[in-house]
C-alpha cells in the first residue's frame, strides 16, 4: 500500500498500557553493556535485585519489553515491509527519574511523514504517563523506509548538530559482544534483521546487525558511567540519529564535546576505519 500522508499525519495510534519489573531493567542494562565488571559497585547498581538505577534509555523498550513477535510497520495510511525499514533517530526526554518498576500508558501519534524521494521517513511522538497521570517521559523517533518515497509529501527539515571546531574533549571506547544483538532482542525487539542471517542477507547485510537502539543505549550508558559519575538522573534528554550499522562484536569510539549544559557526541566503528554509527548525539544534563 502506498503511503498516504493525508491519512497518516496526525493519526493517533492505539494507546499501550504496560508494566515492568526490576528484573526487566537489569536485563536491559546488561544488554547495553552495564555491569561488565562484577567488582564495580557503580556498575552493579544497574542490576540490583529490587532497586536498580535506571538509564533514561530504558524508556525505548519499556512498552514492548515482553513482545515475542517481530514488529509490524502498519499504521493509518502506512503499510511497509519490515525488511525495508531501519531506525532513523531517537529522542527520550525524562521528566523525572524512571522508577525501577511500575505501570504506565503510552499514547502515540504520527507527527510527520517525510518524502526523501528514494525513501520515506515516518516520525512518531509519544507521551508516557504513570498510573497517577504524571508524565514519566516523552519520546520522538523516526524510521527510514527504503524505496517508499516519491508519494508527493514534504521533504522535511534537517536536524543536524553543529559540533565545535576542535578536537573532542573526551574519547570513550565502548566494546560490544558478538552475541549482544541476541541478548538485546530479549528486551522486546524481535526484528529478525538482528538474529536471522538469511533475513539479514535479504535486507542487504552480510550478517545480522546490532539494534540501533542497543547502540543508542550503550552510548548513553558509557556517557553516564564515564562522564556523569554513574548518575542516571543527570540525563534530562538524550537524542541521536542512526548514521550506519554496527555488527555485534565491534568496538565503538565515542567522541564527546562539552557544550555548556550539553554533551555533544558521535559514535564510530573502530574496526571499520571509523565508519559512522551514531551522529547528532545530544545529552542534555539536568
Amino acid at each position: 500500500m502506498p503511503i498516504d500522508p493525508a491519512v497518516a499525519v496526525g493519526a493517533e495510534l492505539p494507546e499501550v498500557s504496560f508494566e515492568w519489573s526490576a528484573s526487566d531493567v537489569a536485563l536491559y542494562h546488561l544488554a547495553v553493556g552495564a555491569a561488565a565488571d562484577p567488582m564495580d559497585a557503580s556498575g552493579l547498581a544497574y542490576v540490583h535485585d529490587s532497586d536498580p538505577k535506571v538509564l533514561p534509555s530504558f524508556a525505548t523498550v519499556a512498552a514492548s519489553f515482553h513482545a515475542t513477535e517481530p514488529p509490524k510497520v502498519s499504521f493509518p495510511g502506512i503499510d511497509i515491509d519490515l525488511a525495508k525499514v531501519v531506525h532513523g533517530s531517537q529522542r527520550i526526554t525524562a521528566h523525572r527519574p524512571l522508577p525501577p518498576s511500575g505501570k504506565a500508558t503510552t499514547r502515540t501519534r504520527i507527527a510527520e511523514v517525510q518524502d526523501k524521494g528514494s525513501a520515506a521517513v515516518i516520525i512518531q511522538e509519544s507521551v508516557t504517563t504513570d498510573d497517577s497521570g504524571q508524565t514519566l517521559w516523552t519520546a520522538r523517533s523516526s524510521i527510514f523506509a527504503k524505496g517508499e518515497g516519491g508519494f508527493g509529501g514534504e521533504r522535511g527539515q534537517s536536524e543536524k548538530v553543529a559540533y565545535p571546531e576542535r578536537e573532542p574533549d573526551h574519547r570513550l571506547t565502548v566494546p560490544t559482544l558478538p552475541n549482544q544483538a541476541l541478548l538485546y532482542r530479549l528486551c522486546g525487539d524481535r526484528n529478525p534483521l538482528h538474529s536471522d542471517p538469511e533475513f539479514a542477507k535479504r535486507a542487504g547485510f552480510p550478517r545480522p546487525i546490532l539494534h540501533g537502539l542497543c547502540t543508542y543505549g550503550s552510548v548513553c550508558r558509557a556517557i553516564v558511567d564515564e562522564l556523569l559519575d554513574g548518575d542516571v538522573t543527570a540525563v534530562a534528554d538524550f537524542s541521536a540519529s542512526f548514521a550506519g550499522v554496527v555488527f555485534p562484536g565491534e568496538t565503538l569510539q565515542v567522541d564527546v564535546w562539552e557544550d555548556g549544559s550539553r554533551l555533544l557526541a558521535t559514535a564510530s566503528v573502530v574496526e571499520r576505519e571509523g565508519a559512522k554509527a551514531l551522529a547528532n548525539v545530544v545529552c542534555a544534563r539536568s
